[in-house]
């Protein structure tokens, strides 16, 4: 059996779908507010100068505290349904099939929250390692729950989970320079669909 590792934004779907859920899951006002409050440090990360961890975790304090966890979690299905389901990459999928018909042990890593990935992951039958949020009776407090789970931050979450000496050949793919470190654990690393050395 092998070992498959998939990056989920940019790599299973065709874009970046934290910002669809922010929008599908926040209500008007807070949105309104937190374009105009966070807008600083969304032209930091468009001009290299913050890390997308930065910005995720600006908005999800901004957005998230106090909002019931079992809202969002449902606005989070919902978003699944109507659009992300739409801009999932075809190869994406006959991948991870090819994956599954194989026996191999797949497995999706990725920052984005789980209060909407979980979801899809469990549909498909696939294991998640995610960032997840803070909730404190049924709220979320706007805090992550340890490290968002990004960078150097996926290889640690695999490697505190997953035996890599346990498989014959470990698979990974991702679309960007946050996935790097997820790909190096890799035998057979797949950059935006193109194997690499």
């Amino acid at each position: 059996m092998d070992l498959a590792l998939f990056d989920f934004d940019g790599t299973i779907t065709f874009d970046e779908t934290f910002p669809g859920f922010v929008r599908a899951s926040v209500d008007r006002r807070t949105l309104a507010w937190g374009q105009v409050l966070l807008a600083p440090y969304g032209i930091g990360y468009k001009l290299g100068l913050l890390s997308g961890a930065t910005v995720r975790r600006r908005i999800v304090a901004f957005g998230y505290r106090g909002r019931n966890e079992q809202e969002v979690r449902e606005a989070g299905a919902r978003y699944l349904r109507e659009v992300v389901a739409k801009r999932l990459r075809p190869e994406a999928l006959q991948r991870i099939d090819w994956h599954r018909e194989r026996g191999d042990r797949v497995v999706v890593v990725t920052a984005n929250l789980d209060l909407f990935v979980a979801a899809w992951c469990e549909e498909q039958g696939l294991e998640l390692i995610s960032s997840r949020l803070e909730s404190a009776q049924g709220r979320l407090t706007g805090r992550y729950l340890g490290a968002d789970c990004c960078g150097e931050e996926k290889p640690r979450r695999v490697r505190e989970r997953i035996d890599l000496a346990a498989y014959g050949t470990v698979y990974a793919y991702g679309d960007t320079v946050e996935d790097l470190a997820l790909l190096e654990l890799a035998q057979r690393k797949y950059y935006r669909w193109q194997e690499v050395a």
